[in-house]
């Protein structure tokens, strides 16, 4: 690849879907949920752009450790234990763009189904880039975009606020571009955002 080429990574966050990854069950006892949901496939899940993993509970399971095992925004292997909710939603703080199991504790209280968030973590390369440009389409909500060197919580290099309305947006890039030594990520609330696409070299 030539110092000149500029390539662009187009981002369309889908919508997050509480029981995409298992749908609703009573556990007994200690064990595994079911990779089942819309967004399953052979047993375990592949997301287009790594999320946090939710798990939604009927009743008080509070006292559960949900721990999930997949892989990371990079496509790393990591593990996740979540501390189950009293009848509400619990919130990873990871991000996963494979899911091939969530390993209970315990029983649960009563129905339990795991599912995505609306944080989304999008790798644009894992290798050494410049920024170049990018462009986006707000959504009527706004909110901050991030994107990071080296990981989902790396440190932030570039971030820009959407506005709130319904409009295409040019942020504007120094004319040398932004170096990203470690790959480059962006992290942002999928309700912010109907498109994204990022032009970069490297």
């Amino acid at each position: 690849m030539s110092a000149n080429d500029v390539l662009a990574r187009y981002i369309a966050p889908a919508a997050s879907d509480d029981n995409g990854i298992s749908t609703a069950a009573t556990l007994s006892e200690s064990g595994n949920l079911t990779i089942n949901g819309a967004l399953a496939s052979g047993g375990s899940v592949t997301l287009d752009d790594a999320r946090q993993v939710i798990i939604t509970s009927a009743g008080d399971d509070s006292g559960d450790t949900f721990t999930v095992t997949g892989t990371d925004e990079a496509g790393n292997a990591q593990t996740e234990a979540i501390t189950g909710a009293d009848t509400g939603v619990a919130t990873g703080s990871k991000y996963f763009t494979t899911i091939t199991q969530i390993a209970a504790s315990g029983a649960s209280a009563g129905n339990v189904e795991a599912g995505t968030g609306t944080s989304v973590a999008a790798k644009i390369t894992n290798n050494r880039v410049r920024l170049r440009g990018l462009q986006y389409v707000c959504n009527t909500t706004g909110g901050t975009i991030e994107v990071r060197n080296s990981s989902a919580t790396g440190t932030v290099l570039y971030k820009f606020d959407a506005n709130n309305v319904d409009d295409t947006v040019y942020p504007d890039i120094p004319d040398g571009g932004i170096l990203f030594s470690g790959g480059a990520y962006v992290v942002y609330t999928q309700t912010n955002l109907q498109s994204l696409t990022m032009f970069y070299e490297g």
